[in-house]
């Protein structure tokens, strides 16, 4: 296994700024690996219950055991990812290779064959599994790709914010196009071409990420290569559990992932349910949400330009939790607060993400903070432990999903009229699901950043000298932000 340095390639590449073009196309590559995440945090749920038909006592394990498999390929492909490179770069290569294998996975998901019950189960795991895998093959590779594209701290930061706008504006496309495709093919050829729909809106989403991702391979460079030492797995897991700045990435990134999914996961029924929508009115409230998503990728960039990005992080968080509990208080089942929902999940969804550009950015730092206290740097497997981290979160959330669904006796699409909804224990339990329990999450994940301490004026005064000298290059490196 290799640990990574950071040199400069060659003195014509000694450039660190990114012209808009590249950035664009390094958002391109979230823009496609969100076709993926936000059919998982938002759609994948009511899709297996009220559309594949899948009972919700199965949906538990089926979030979790695919996504738990899945989150250890997260460190082999880290190793992977550290010891191999070519002459197209360390991390690029994959976006061009994978790209079509990832869209055909996606599409495998969404396809409902006419099975019967148990033969539907296991094609739902076979296709998950496979979409997972194929999904960490080439996200690790492209959550490490900031590292190697520029090592001047503003143009990181500013490159994040272009790949998190992105990410948001395809969540949005995802969400508004599906399900309104899906509900307008049934309505065109019957209710029950309503699977149908889905696959094709999700395989057109799939067409989509797969020319993104050689968008983003033909649009980018990596200035910036990575020098190899041989470690063995033991040393560099010792060497990460020694980071005390990357431990509490780790647990954060955890930590808002169940906060995230299992509020995107249960939007759609909140829509359907509790606020006794239609199609087009679950689309809707899953749009405001992303909505404030992007704007927040806006402010967040504006707003660490005059404050401590650390202290934002943490403020968001916590804010989050108020006003989650806020909406459980205020909003009640029916017609008559719809405006007040949408109003509050707006809020929400853009006052929680205000920390998304700066997680994203900071990583780099607990890796070169970590270097810095122990001389030996851990790259692939530090960046491939978040993403293991991050689907542990999502695993969780998803078995939790499940487990919370059941209990609160949650019957899939239950005949429906406004004066018979579902049963008021079981819109208790999606209301819950959509403000408190996630906002609880966001909670801890607000009080643990009380314990990051790595803040710009941190990395000037004790990092950036001691990582240029360690690192051996001829020109000191900017500060990661």
């Amino acid at each position: 296994m290799n640990t990574a340095a950071f040199h400069y390639r060659n003195p014509d590449q000694s450039s660190q700024k990114l012209s808009v073009l590249e950035k664009i196309g390094f958002g391109s590559g979230d823009a496609a690996v969100n076709v993926v995440w936000s059919a998982l945090a938002i759609i994948i749920t009511f899709f297996y219950t009220d559309v594949y038909r899948l009972r919700v006592e199965h949906i538990a394990m089926l979030g979790l055991l695919p996504r738990l498999i899945d989150a250890f390929a997260d460190v082999l492909m880290g190793m992977f990812t550290d010891s191999h490179s070519s002459r197209w770069g360390r991390y690029r290569p994959y976006f061009l290779f994978l790209s079509v294998p990832f869209g055909i996975a996606v599409m495998l998901v969404f396809t409902t064959p006419d099975l019967s019950y148990n033969g539907k189960l296991i094609w739902a795991y076979a296709t998950y599994i496979l979409m997972m895998l194929v999904f960490t093959a080439i996200v690790i590779p492209y959550i490490s790709l900031p590292g190697v594209l520029t090592a001047d701290s503003k143009e990181r930061l500013s490159a994040n914010g272009y790949r998190l706008f992105f990410a948001k504006g395809a969540s949005l496309v995802v969400n508004i196009f599906v399900p309104m495709f899906a509900a307008s093919y049934a309505a065109k050829w019957g209710a029950a071409q309503l699977p149908k729909g889905y696959q094709i809106a999700m395989a057109t989403m799939a067409v989509m990420a797969t020319l993104l991702f050689i968008f983003c391979f033909f649009t980018t460079t990596e200035r910036v290569t990575l020098k190899s030492d041989r470690k063995p797995i033991g040393e560099q897991l010792s060497l990460l559990f020694r980071n005390s700045q990357w431990l509490i990435l780790a647990g954060v990134c955890i930590l808002s992932t169940l906060g995230y999914v299992l509020r995107g996961s249960v939007g759609f029924y909140y829509a359907k349910y509790f606020l006794r929508g239609d199609a087009a009115l679950l689309s809707a409230f899953i749009t405001v949400g992303i909505i404030g998503n992007i704007l927040s990728m806006v402010a967040s960039t504006w707003i660490t330009k005059k404050y401590c990005k650390i202290q934002l992080f943490r403020w968001c968080q916590i804010v989050t939790f108020g006003l989650s509990v806020l909406m459980f208080l205020v909003v009640k089942p029916g017609l008559d607060d719809r405006v007040m929902a949408f109003v509050l999940y707006f809020i929400i969804n853009f006052v929680v993400d205000l920390q998304g550009p700066v997680f994203w950015s900071i990583i780099s730092e607990a890796v070169d903070y970590g270097q810095v206290k122990s001389g030996k740097r851990v790259t692939g497997l530090a960046f491939g432990g978040i993403s293991w981290c991050q689907k542990m979160g999502m695993s969780l959330a998803a078995g939790m999903a499940g487990w919370i669904l059941t209990y609160y006796s949650y019957v899939a699409d239950k005949a429906y009229n406004p004066a018979v909804p579902q049963d008021m224990f079981t819109l208790r339990g999606i209301a819950l699901m959509l403000t408190i329990i996630p906002g609880i999450f966001h909670l801890a994940t607000g009080l643990l950043m009380y314990g990051y301490f790595i803040t710009d004026k941190y990395y000037a005064e004790n990092i950036k000298d001691r990582l240029a000298v360690l690192q051996g290059a001829e020109t000191p490196l900017e500060p990661v932000v």
